[in-house]
């Protein structure tokens, strides 16, 4: 499961002494330096608009990213209000392992003194239920960078029971992953698409061995390549 220890980045190296430079340089790296800030202070008002007093982006309570999860809200000690993709962009999908049950996973995600959620719940039925908008911040992966730019997917089970990963979930999850990758032009490949064990920093080990990703992957790929017309899941392998 995620957890909720994020490191702020500190400011840069004081600059290196050396002689300064003639009258015209400094004009032209003046008005160079101007532009920059200004483009940085426009790019920085654009992350932060949304946190002016009385500023509140439209939500329409209930709404869902993804077409058939079912909505159930995360506690808002366990995320943070954010604009992504515009904000942040988004270009990894983080895969966890609940080490439990559904219905824990939903209780604990509920709950403001936990400290973290992930964005979905897939149960081992296939059944999912979204927690956190995907423009939203989800404290799942332990790294600040990574939960800014990831949708983290929680599954039911444990790392250590093979049976744990049904074809239902697997299905259900790879149709999950790629509606994201579609939504935000992610790759479909281990590069982008990563277990929490491989974040930087954590000390998590899910999904665990018993994961497929071979079979993951191709479930994804033919899921993002079907047509859109086509209503049908895509077919464990």
């Amino acid at each position: 499961m995620g957890d909720v220890s994020e490191k702020d980045e500190s400011a840069g190296a004081p600059p290196e002494p050396g002689r300064g430079p003639g009258r015209r340089a400094l004009l032209i790296g003046g008005a160079a330096v101007g532009l920059g800030a200004a483009v940085l202070a426009r790019d920085e008002l654009g992350r932060l608009w949304w946190r002016l007093p009385g500023v509140v982006k439209k939500r329409k309570e209930g709404e869902v990213d993804a077409p058939g999860a079912q909505w159930t809200a995360a506690s808002s000690a366990n995320w943070r209000r954010a604009d992504r993709p515009s904000d942040y962009a988004i270009d990894r999908v983080v895969i966890h392992v609940v080490q439990g049950g559904y219905a824990t996973a939903l209780k604990v995600f509920k709950d403001p003194g936990h400290g973290a959620a992930a964005h979905y719940v897939v149960r081992k039925d296939g059944h999912v239920a979204q927690m956190i908008r995907e423009l939203d911040v989800a404290y799942h992966a332990g790294n600040r960078d990574m939960n800014e730019r990831s949708v983290g997917i929680e599954h039911e089970g444990f790392v250590d029971k093979k049976a744990s990963f049904t074809d239902a979930m697997y299905a259900s999850s790879a149709r999950l992953t790629a509606g994201i990758c579609e939504r935000y032009d992610i790759p479909v490949d281990r590069e982008h698409i990563i277990g929490h064990v491989e974040v930087d920093g954590t000390d998590h080990t899910d999904p665990g061995p018993h994961w497929d990703w071979d079979r993951y992957l191709r479930l994804v790929r033919r899921a993002r390549d079907r047509p859109a017309r086509s209503g049908a899941s895509p077919t464990p392998s």
